[in-house]
């Protein structure tokens, strides 16, 4: 058996597509990669993000997910550095070792909501980035190289 990748989601807050994305690594590839999520920012779990994920399967906040910077995470090192926005990527701390980075950017699920008439339209913009995010973690690792 091969040793687990490590891989760490990295965007602004830490409280959608990191955490969509962790969640997802955990849900789907627990048996290849060790996921960690983490923001440049905290911004805490945003609502939204947790009950698409909830509709998907994935309980985030059952897996102890929470949002956290950089700093607060254990002394890993990370194989991958995965960055999901514009932000993150300019803004990514330098991780000392042999971690990859790579920039994969998802859409802004609250941007994507801000003109959203109803609940159902906002939960759609998630769910649409949840989706998308969810395809990404499916490819792995091979998409990482």
């Amino acid at each position: 058996m091969s040793k687990k990748i490590t891989v760490l989601f990295l965007c602004t807050g830490n409280s959608c597509r990191s955490q969509m994305a962790e969640g997802w690594a955990r849900a789907l590839k627990a048996g290849e990669i060790e996921a960690y999520s983490a923001g440049v920012e905290r911004h805490g779990m945003n609502e939204h993000a947790v009950a698409v994920m909830n509709e998907a399967g994935v309980n985030l906040l059952a897996q102890g997910q929470h949002s956290k910077l950089v700093e607060e995470l254990p002394a890993v090192a990370f194989d991958y550095v995965i960055t999901l926005c514009g932000h993150a990527n300019e803004n990514c701390p330098y991780f000392p070792g042999s971690a990859k980075r790579r920039h994969v950017g998802f859409d802004d699920p609250p941007a994507l909501a801000k003109d959203a008439k109803t609940q159902d339209e906002v939960r759609d913009a998630y769910r649409r980035v949840r989706d998308e995010i969810r395809s990404f973690v499916e490819a792995m690792p091979a998409n990482l190289a």
